[in-house]
């Protein structure tokens, strides 16, 4: 006779033996994802510090940028956040991309510890505060995904729409950047990447499903270079807000709004959650409204971003 208990396990724990993999390889990229975000923010003071007197233009310059390739901490930085990449593409192998993406949160408490060690700054109440509305709000996002989440096949409609949509995204991205740098925080620099991370989370999940069947043809070779050009301008806008904010803010930032994105798209577009109750809705938006406030109020008293 079936019990409660199992009766409830039937009818929402969803992921599959394999599925449950993906978790502790995706928490992996997390921990490499922000050691590595230390030290690739070390390399940008470097080279800023160093060319201050020559680059007085916000934002990183072409001659700054190719200086980052000179600085041993960016480029071990670089080659842990590759490291952090291939994880967390393994992890979507496994996994549906509504439960691994927000694992990254897990790089925000472990960043917030080095970083205060390394530059001695301690953070006050109010930043510890803000980090556990990140990770509270984050950690009931996945917890409820867990239980909801599947992975079903992406139509070539379905891609169609993620393409069109990170389209229109990269080029209103590109144009502000472009008219508007003077105006730039870190906080913006932040959110835009953390958008464009979204999509390229998004699209490699869709590369490795069609990977998986064969279907490997002209649409999926334009998910990779999409996915490319999207991951190169997030990583100049990374880089950019390494240089006016601290790294936990940075990651705070990418470890909110990157899963959000990609979790919204694989909940209105992939139907990740269509199986879910009507009030799991409820709890997706009320988890991520906290974790988004919890990065502007990160922003607002981080004690290195006050200053």
């Amino acid at each position: 006779m079936p019990t409660a208990l199992s009766d409830f396990t039937d009818k929402f724990v969803t992921l599959t033996p394999n599925q449950w993999i993906g978790i502790p390889i995706a928490i992996l990229a997390a921990v490499l994802l922000a050691l590595g975000a230390q030290l690739q923010h070390k390399g940008v003071g470097r080279v800023e510090a160093d060319t201050a007197e020559i680059d007085t233009n916000p934002g990183l310059s072409p001659r700054q940028v190719l200086l980052l390739l000179a600085r041993p901490s960016w480029l071990f930085g670089t080659i842990m956040l590759g490291l952090a990449i291939v994880f967390q593409l393994s992890s979507l192998y496994f996994s549906p991309i509504i439960v691994v993406q927000p694992l990254g949160a897990v790089a925000l408490v472990v960043t917030a510890m080095v970083n205060s060690k390394v530059t001695k700054v301690k953070l006050d109440p109010k930043s510890i505060r803000a980090i556990a509305f990140c990770v509270g709000g984050v950690g009931l996002f996945v917890t409820f995904a867990a239980f909801t989440a599947k992975s079903s096949p992406i139509s070539e409609a379905q891609l169609g729409v993620i393409l069109a949509l990170l389209g229109i995204i990269t080029m209103g991205l590109s144009l502000a950047f472009a008219f508007l740098r003077d105006k730039f925080k870190a906080i913006v620099y932040i959110l835009g990447a953390g958008l464009l991370y979204g999509f390229v989370a998004t699209l490699a999940k869709v590369v490795i499903d069609r990977a998986k069947t064969g279907d490997f043809e002209w649409l999926t070779i334009t998910c990779i270079v999409a996915l490319l050009a999207a991951a190169a301008l997030g990583g100049y806008f990374v880089q950019n807000a390494y240089s006016s904010g601290p790294p936990d803010l940075v990651i705070a930032g990418l470890t909110v709004v990157d899963p959000l994105v990609a979790v919204s798209i694989g909940i209105v577009v992939l139907q990740e959650a269509a199986g879910a109750p009507w009030w799991v809705a409820i709890i997706y938006v009320a988890c991520a409204g906290l974790a988004v406030y919890g990065v502007f109020q990160l922003a607002k008293h981080h004690p290195q971003a006050q200053h």
